[in-house]
């Protein structure tokens, strides 16, 4: 009996320990948004003092405004959904024969090639920006959107990622399809990427947060505030300006966040079916 009774207090204690230690996770990483929201909201005298406030005296809804006043925001945020959204329709017409390809066809050189792929995801853009940009510069493209796009539109994670999730897929299901008499291109888009939804959609969100928030790429292609992304907006609010005022800089942060939160939020569940892989009904 006495065992019995030290068992259950011990699971609850594990319980309550399970509970404080996710409670204090969560915190870590909502308190900066939540500290970044909070002083987008104060006025500059606020922002400023010591010790802080958590909770704004009253809301400052004309910091936002200021935002679009000091730096062409909306210009800024039209390029940036340009680019993430034609990147990412880019990378779904490369990466989803790729990955059908590597994972079920058999051919000279498959190895070589799923090793160079994996090559162009150890490389950094440090590395590939200066000869990139001379060839852009010989083209005489870096006046347009196209330098922004064109080195992003293959996504070695992202083949990488969906072939793994193409070769779970049961051998049956293709033959199957095969005995109806179904093309490669009709396998490839109405048997496998139905299947591996979560995956294409853990993918386009991915490369959507990644292009969204790029801030070197744009800042070396870019010399016009006309072709210039949000994270480069963003980060020239910190000019002598604005240099102490925390509360528009913030605002300008919470432009450039907020449409990745909702993004992740409405993809969230899919995002973790990704990982989870379920088998085939």
């Amino acid at each position: 009996m006495q065992t019995y009774d030290r068992d259950i207090i011990l699971n609850k204690i594990t319980r309550a320990l399970n509970v404080i230690l996710k409670a204090i996770v969560i915190v870590i990483f909502i308190f900066p948004f939540y500290w970044m929201v909070s002083t987008s909201l104060k006025d500059l005298t606020e922002a400023l003092q010591f010790p802080p406030t958590l909770i704004p005296s009253s809301f400052h809804w004309e910091n936002f405004t200021h935002v679009f006043e000091v730096v062409p925001i909306a210009q800024y945020f039209k390029n940036s959904v340009i680019v993430s959204i034609t990147v990412l329709v880019l990378q779904y017409l490369i990466i989803v024969p790729a990955a059908y390809s590597l994972s079920r066809h058999e051919y000279r050189g498959k190895k070589l090639f799923f090793g160079l792929v994996l090559l162009g995801q150890m490389i950094p853009q440090q590395i590939t920006f200066l000869p990139v940009y001379f060839m852009f510069s010989r083209m005489k493209l870096l006046g347009t959107l196209i330098p922004l796009i064109i080195p992003f539109i293959s996504n070695p994670f992202g083949i990488f990622m969906l072939r793994q999730y193409f070769m779970q897929i049961p051998q049956e299901v293709i033959e199957a399809a095969k005995l109806d008499d179904a093309s490669n291109m009709k396998i490839m888009f109405k048997v496998m990427m139905p299947m591996a939804k979560p995956a294409l959609v853990t993918i386009g969100l991915l490369s959507f947060i990644s292009t969204w928030n790029n801030y070197f790429w744009p800042l070396i292609m870019t010399s016009s505030e006309t072709l210039r992304t949000l994270p480069v907006g963003v980060a020239a609010l910190k000019s002598s300006e604005t240099l102490q005022m925390w509360n528009i800089i913030m605002a300008g942060n919470v432009v450039l966040v907020l449409p990745i939160l909702i993004v992740y939020i409405v993809a969230s569940k899919k995002i973790r079916n990704s990982f989870t892989y379920s088998g085939i009904k």
